[in-house]
């Protein structure tokens, strides 16, 4: 890949993509609005594949159990909306250092799925958990560097105290094996910029409730992990990734193109200065995005 194609290759694509999604379905509710969210915008994104990512929490036993949790929750998701999209079990365990790839149909399919694109014709992969999936792929298989981009939502806004984040403190070293990678690689950040992207269970009930089976699932989910967590409101972190692909004319957040910014194993982030680009959101634009949000789950 030459770096004129990487850098093309980091902004809003043209015309329409294929797309592949790697989720944590089950760790929180703004995974299961991102995967409607996506299968609800045929016109630009083609869904090829879904990939099922590993988490441990209080909701799984192990990241094998969040992984297995995830599997299933996105058969239920497909089930919800009357989908058929290949479904994949993704890593069992998180990578043990940035050399060594997890082994799981996940990772094979994206190893091989990248084959049959380009640098010029990419195949661009979602991530919205930590980010062990993907990396080893790239591990088995350079050429997903090569022919994929990367649209991922993970860590916190450069300016914040730490990288403390779930999606990344979980797997560091997946992290950094895929932002070195060469992949062209875009990153949402959580704290200080996605965490704008919030709704109230009065705007749900409002926009939402009782426009059809999609919309009344996502609606009672949400609304029972809010009274359960006492929350007033509630991030749907994950929407924004997917928002990214459709980010035309910067209609829904704004980016721009900064030097390699590697996490660290102590939480926080390294310039590399010497290495190639990578692309950084800094804003959601709330209620352009949301609006889209309702519009599309809603029909």
């Amino acid at each position: 890949m030459t770096e004129c194609e990487r850098i093309k290759n980091l902004s809003v694509p043209k015309g329409k993509i294929d797309v592949v999604l790697d989720t944590d379905t089950f760790n929180e509710i703004d995974d299961q609005f991102a995967v409607a969210y996506l299968l609800k915008s045929k016109d630009k994104l083609n869904t090829k594949a879904i990939y099922a990512a590993p988490f441990f929490n209080p909701k799984s036993n192990s990241p094998k159990d969040g992984m297995e949790k995830s599997y299933a929750e996105i058969l239920n998701l497909l089930s919800i909306m009357n989908e058929k999209v290949p479904v994949f079990k993704g890593s069992e365990k998180y990578l043990d250092d940035e050399t060594l790839p997890v082994i799981s149909p996940a990772a094979q399919d994206l190893a091989k799925r990248a084959n049959d694109y380009s640098p010029k014709n990419p195949l661009y992969v979602v991530a919205i958990g930590a980010i062990t999936n993907i990396a080893s792929a790239i591990l088995l298989n350079p050429l997903v560097a090569e022919n994929t981009v990367v649209v991922w939502l993970g860590g916190h806004a450069h300016h914040y105290h730490d990288t403390y984040e779930f999606n990344m403190f979980q797997d560091i070293a997946a992290a950094r094996c895929v932002m070195q990678s060469g992949v062209p690689f875009i990153q949402l950040p959580c704290r200080g910029v996605v965490s704008s992207f919030y709704v109230t269970s009065l705007e749900l009930e409002y926009y939402f409730k009782g426009k059809n089976t999609l919309s009344d699932y996502l609606v009672n989910i949400t609304i029972k992990e809010m009274e359960e967590r006492k929350m007033l409101s509630k991030v749907l972190w994950d929407v924004t990734a997917v928002a990214y692909l459709l980010n035309d004319n910067d209609c829904f957040m704004n980016s721009y193109s900064i030097p390699l910014t590697l996490p660290t194993y102590d939480y926080h982030y390294s310039v590399i200065n010497t290495a190639h680009r990578m692309q950084y959101v800094y804003n959601i634009k709330r209620d352009e995005l949301f609006r889209d949000l309702v519009k599309k789950l809603t029909k």
